[in-house]
This record gives structure tokens, C-alpha cells and sequence, in this order.
């Protein structure tokens, strides 16, 4: 939303996937201990190398370092690294939001 655009545009659950390897690099064992034991993962994908938030497009102008730091923390390939959505919510990128303003 940050950006105006997705992250991972596919046009297909495997475009998707690939769009992902493609930004984030083709996980490995040292990224998700045990990915390859997954059902669907397949030694045979592409390998890409991972790319920082800079690389990318133009998102680090528009997110900034906090937003970049926050994207790596979101997109962790392994779910036990990956930062929960109440610990994403008390990151240094959304410290000038007040929670009042979007009381339900």
C-alpha cells in the first residue's frame, strides 16, 4: 500500500512464487531450516539471489529505512523469525500513527 503497487505482482500462484524468489532470493535451508522437506518445495526452482529493499523498484524512498527494516521483518521465509502482526504494529514505522484515530 506504501508503494502503490504489490510487491509480488504474479499472474499465477507460481508467478507469484517466482515474483517472491526473485526480491527476496530462492529460499535455502540457512533461510528456513527445513524448507525442503515441504510437500511443494522443489530443488529444481530457479535460484535467485536475494536483493535488498534499495534494489527494488523505488520502495526504500518511499517506505524509508523503518519501512524497509519492516518489510525484512514481514517477508522472513521462516514463519518462527517472521515478526507477529502486534509486534509489527509496535515497530518504529508507525510510531507517529495514534491507535486512537482508528478506534473501531
Amino acid at each position: 500500500m506504501a508503494t502503490g503497487s504489490a510487491l509480488f505482482p504474479g499472474d499465477s500462484e507460481i508467478s507469484t512464487i517466482f515474483k517472491i524468489f526473485q526480491r527476496l532470493g530462492t529460499p535455502t535451508e540457512q533461510m528456513w531450516p527445513e524448507i525442503t522437506k515441504l510437500p511443494y518445495f522443489k530443488p529444481t526452482f530457479p535460484q535467485w539471489p536475494a536483493h535488498s529493499w534499495a534494489q527494488i523498484r523505488n520502495t526504500l524512498q518511499q517506505v524509508g529505512s523503518d519501512g524497509a527494516d519492516l518489510l525484512d521483518k514481514l517477508t522472513y521465509y521462516d514463519p518462527r523469525r517472521r515478526i507477529s502482526a502486534f509486534r509489527a504494529l509496535q515497530h518504529p514505522y508507525f510510531r507517529d500513527v495514534d491507535p486512537r484515530d482508528y478506534d473501531a
